[in-house]
């Protein structure tokens, strides 16, 4: 879709990243995200769109936008659904202190946005600072013990035949994960943990990024029907990808990294701006559990000056780990005190949404 017409249907584009947290800098990027409602076309007819994160380059309206590559404008469906999922990354968006487009529709769904908020929370901002700390650890294991080589099928005991490729892998964990989610759709007691693996979590994605334990391999192969020795080749490819993929990200890492924050990084021994951002999750995530409100702008928070700290490097590896598990022992607390609901209202929000395009129109395309 061209980005006149997304323009031309955003409802509001705010300023977020470093810029919405106070923590930005004179060289810092303006990362915009706003919302649309597409044209009649997408809602009725074949064609489908969910966000629009490139040709900022084309003709446009809003010039602040002008070859801005941090940019994303999310279709209304798509972003309520990640409301409703409480990811951060957009929840945070109707909370916004600076909205350079901001139409009625627009805030009138800033007006429902208590709507979004549920005891989710909890898990998706732990979840998000958990893979904050997963990137600290990787980087500071590389700035420690730097690979050496590039993996080899024969390091992982693959001698005689070929590893499976990532398609292959894929194609069985999807399999797997089918036969799973089939015994247990219909067992009674089990829903809950039907619940758990087909909503609440990436269950499909973890089957497809960890390898298959020990302990599951013999189950496995029953389940599917499997040779035993193609169950164990699975497990070892499933660990030669992983050491294939960290590799490529080992070398990524090392060729496209800020030369200002990879100097800091070695003084310190970990990622200072991933330390950060899992400190600031942590308590973004509590402040919601407690105050019912999300406070984007570190300022009003008031924890600014310690964040900055922790990108200037004056908390230590130690001192931030330390941190981060004392803030997730108070969100287990807040969260058994937490007034929030257990989780949203998705018929409200699908009333919402209508009431939104209906105030929007189809227009022209």
């Amino acid at each position: 879709m061209k980005r006149i017409v997304v323009e031309q249907r955003s409802i509001l584009i705010g300023l977020a990243g470093s810029h919405g947290y106070g923590l930005n800098r004179p060289d810092s990027d303006f990362d915009y995200r706003g919302i649309f409602i597409a044209p009649k076309r997408y809602y009725l007819g074949f064609d489908r769109i969910e966000q629009k994160e490139n040709g900022w380059d084309e003709p446009g309206i809003f010039s602040f936008l002008d070859n801005n590559k941090d940019t994303v404008i999310y279709e209304l469906r798509k972003i309520l659904q990640l409301l409703a999922g409480a990811n951060p990354n957009v929840l945070e968006l109707l909370w916004l202190g600076n909205y350079p487009v901001l139409t009625p529709v627009g805030e009138h769904l800033i007006k429902h946005k208590q709507l979004f908020l549920s005891k989710k929370v909890k898990h998706t901002y732990s979840g998000y600072a958990f893979a904050q700390i997963k990137k600290m650890e990787t980087h500071r294991k590389w700035l420690l013990n730097p690979p050496q080589k590039k993996p080899l099928p024969s390091d992982f005991g693959i001698e005689d035949e070929l590893p499976l490729v990532k398609d292959d892998l894929n194609a069985f964990l999807e399999y797997l994960y089918l036969l799973i989610r089939g015994r247990i759709e219909f067992l009674e007691e089990a829903e809950q943990l039907y619940q758990l693996l087909t909503a609440d979590i990436d269950f499909k994605g973890m089957l497809k990024q960890y390898t298959l334990p020990d302990e599951t391999l013999e189950y496995t192969q029953k389940l599917t029907n499997s040779r035993k020795d193609f169950i164990r080749l699975l497990q070892k490819s499933q660990n030669y990808q992983i050491a294939l993929r960290e590799w490529k990200a080992y070398l990524s890492w090392q060729e496209n990294r800020n030369p200002a924050r990879a100097e800091m990084e070695r003084k310190s021994g970990f990622d200072l701006k991933h330390g950060m951002h899992c400190i600031r999750l942590l308590r973004s995530g509590l402040e919601i559990l407690q105050q019912g409100e999300i406070i984007v702008d570190r300022r009003i928070a008031g924890d600014v000056d310690d964040l900055k700290a922790i990108l200037q490097g004056e908390y230590s590896y130690e001192q931030v780990m330390k941190m981060a598990e004392e803030l997730v022992s108070k969100m287990e607390t807040a969260y058994t005190q937490s007034t929030l609901r257990h989780k949203p209202d998705l018929e409200r929000i699908n009333g919402l949404c209508m009431e939104l395009v209906e105030m929007q129109g189809w227009g022209e395309e």
